[in-house]
């Protein structure tokens, strides 16, 4: 048995194509502590990929790339063991379907399959401001045992860029899921 991670990641259409962007690159650096990435982007993320960075290179990514209704895909069912799925930017659209159990294509089956399996979801909730469906729709999330971690980039470690600020949300990411991974800590040196 591998202590290797399995993680699903999928890119929803929402704004903050950065955040995914800088995620598949950590999770490259990180690649001797995983066992496979599986990855699916909607049309819409692809769209606003290439109008928010400016290019397609998620193409060129070494993951597992799966489309939206590839209900053959491993992770479709809970007997594949991933043990991580991570919606980023994940879209209030999504998250919707997602807390009221409705698996319309693959994001929304694994997310499913995640949680009734009692293991990890991530979903890096990308809107402002929010509205009380969107609200109750976390909380229901929430209670169901997935976690929250809305795209909210911290200004401690005095970040330079857009990738570095980006960064101080994947790392708190990547901390949630479970991989070792050197970043800024408050309080530390």
């Amino acid at each position: 048995m591998s202590n290797k991670h399995k993680i699903i990641v999928s890119v929803s259409g929402a704004s903050g194509s950065i955040y995914a962007k800088v995620l598949f690159d950590k999770l490259q650096q990180l690649e001797n502590q995983i066992e496979a990435v599986g990855v699916m982007m909607s049309e819409n993320a692809k769209y606003v990929w290439q109008t928010e960075l400016g290019n397609s290179d998620y193409k060129d990514l070494p993951f597992d790339f799966y489309t939206p209704q590839n209900f053959g895909a491993p992770f479709a069912s809970g007997s594949a063991r991933y043990e991580t799925m991570i919606i980023c930017p994940c879209s209030m659209g999504t998250l919707s379907r997602i807390a009221n159990g409705i698996s319309n294509d693959l994001t929304t089956r694994a997310a499913d399959v995640i949680l009734k399996e009692r293991r990890k979801l991530i979903l890096v909730a990308r809107e402002t401001p929010l509205n009380l469906i969107q609200i109750n729709n976390m909380k229901t999330i929430t209670e169901a045992g997935g976690i929250i971690c809305p795209a909210s980039p911290s200004f401690y470690s005095n970040p330079k860029s857009f990738e570095e600020l980006a960064s101080t949300v994947v790392d708190r990411i990547i901390s949630l899921s479970g991989l070792e991974n050197e970043s800024y800590q408050w309080g530390e040196d």
